[in-house]
């Protein structure tokens, strides 16, 4: 079996490599033997025991992933350690550690110092005949500028010729949820290599993982080409998202039902990717990415350009937008909100996924207690909220406890709640920030004098 490195055992990470350790030959036997490598921190190792131990690291509603990660652990061909040794033997070595990016008082601060601490730890440790696969988010022109001279100088310290050591860059487009597994193995991909035997290697590789045949590769000119394009994807889904968050506000205020508006433009095959209202945007991606391009501009090329106006502006409308639920809440509650008992139904960041990372539930909830509210939060994929450094209920609470709830996520089981039994015949009101209630749902609650308000719907429907 061939040897891959996955070098960060976060959810995309480890997602990669579950993926790989289920790649067949034609003889049905595995093609890989995975090592998920991370760093010794808490986080780090909860993470490596769990795959060792045989546990999903993280919650999901996915059961392709998590039949796929059990037929791993029953292969043996996937394990988890902090040895960076493992290095030594990897013949792909693919890199899915995080590069964080924020903007603060109108200036990006962009610290490359880990990312390039995690390149220099695999180039000391590399083969000849390797390729190195970056699949991280960062500035176009971070694998030229950064990542290739750290590797030509870990090289060069060891006498082993830059020639035979390969880089490529490829981003994955993971889609955590239902189709979690499905967006790595069964969907497009965007590739570019150093070098032309780069390219060719990386194309080889993700024609084992990918079902190319549906799903054709898309090589691209050069790495900072392909980086540019996982940038523009999430710069371009950010300031959407803002565009709606405006739409919003808008329709409440003159009385009309977005969803509705919206419905009736999806109409237009050239309109059918318009975003529905929400409670702004949330995840590791969207909430970072669009500031990428203008970092890079002066951190990697040290040139001036554009602004990048629409992406810095999306990027602070779409973090306002749970102030905007939060005072809709304080309206429904006659601006009473202190030492009322408040549900807040899903912290992760979108529906049924295990991730609390940037989540807008964060924003709500802080609020919320400065507010002087007395906040109690479940969400079924997660039992502790790290960020918040609180414990979450583990099992569905009674709202008949509650003075109001707020759906601030949109998991599946949110959906099927039958909310009028389990309201228990309490008059309290719902803030539903992500459409989980149907038109039925609110009209019985409402006819049982229930206050029921969805994000986005400004006529009172």
């Amino acid at each position: 079996m061939k040897q891959v490195c996955i070098q960060g055992l976060g959810f995309v990470g480890v997602a990669m490599a579950i993926a790989l350790s289920n790649v067949k030959t034609a003889k049905g036997k595995p093609m890989y033997f995975v090592t998920g490598i991370d760093l010794p921190t808490e986080q780090g190792l909860k993470r490596i025991d769990a795959v060792n131990q045989g546990k999903l690291p993280f919650n999901t509603a996915d059961q392709k992933m998590a039949t796929a990660f059990f037929a791993a652990m029953k292969t043996g061909n996937l394990v988890a350690t902090t040895d960076e040794s493992a290095y030594t033997s990897a013949d792909f070595v693919i890199v899915d550690v995080p590069l964080d990016v924020a903007l603060v008082d109108g200036e990006i601060q962009l610290d490359l110092s880990g990312f390039g601490n995690a390149i220099r730890t695999v180039a000391s440790n590399i083969k000849s005949g390797a390729l190195i696969l970056v699949e991280t988010t960062v500035p176009p022109g971070t694998c030229e500028k950064i990542v290739w001279p750290i590797i030509c100088d870990e090289l060069e310290k060891r006498k082993v010729d830059k020639g035979l050591v390969y880089l490529a860059h490829s981003f994955e487009r993971v889609m955590p949820g239902i189709g979690y597994y499905d967006s790595l193995v069964n969907y497009w991909r965007v590739y570019a290599g150093r070098t032309n035997r780069a390219a060719d290697m990386c194309e080889e590789f993700l024609s084992t993982l990918i079902n190319v045949e549906q799903y054709p590769l898309k090589r691209l000119a050069s790495m900072t080409a392909s980086e540019a394009t996982k940038v523009l994807e999430n710069s371009y889904r950010a300031v959407n998202i803002a565009f709606i968050d405006e739409w919003t506000k808008y329709s409440e205020l003159i009385g009309i039902d977005l969803y509705e508006i919206v419905d009736a433009v999806r109409v237009r095959p050239t309109h059918s990717n318009i975003r529905s209202p929400g409670l702004g945007v949330g995840g590791y991606c969207l909430t970072k990415d669009p500031l990428f391009a203008p970092a890079s501009l002066d951190g990697l090329f040290n040139i001036d350009g554009p602004e990048f106006i629409f992406s810095k502006l999306a990027m602070e409308v779409n973090q306002k937008m749970p102030l905007h639920a939060v005072e809709r809440l304080s309206t429904l509650m006659n601006e009473e909100l202190e030492n009322k008992n408040i549900l807040i139904m899903g912290v992760s960041y979108k529906g049924d996924i295990g991730d609390s990372r940037f989540s807008p539930s964060e924003l709500l909830v802080r609020t919320l207690k400065n507010r002087g509210a007395n906040i109690v939060c479940f969400d079924p994929f997660l039992t502790y909220w790290p960020e918040m450094e609180q414990p979450l209920l583990s099992e569905l609470p009674d709202a008949a406890q509650y003075d109001a709830v707020v759906f601030a996520t949109a998991h599946r089981q949110f959906y099927e709640l039958d909310i009028l039994s389990w309201l228990k015949g309490k008059q309290l009101v719902i803030l539903d920030a992500v459409n989980v209630m149907s038109e039925n749902q609110r009209r019985i609650c409402r006819q049982s004098g229930v206050i029921v308000e969805t994000i986005g719907r400004g006529n009172g429907l």
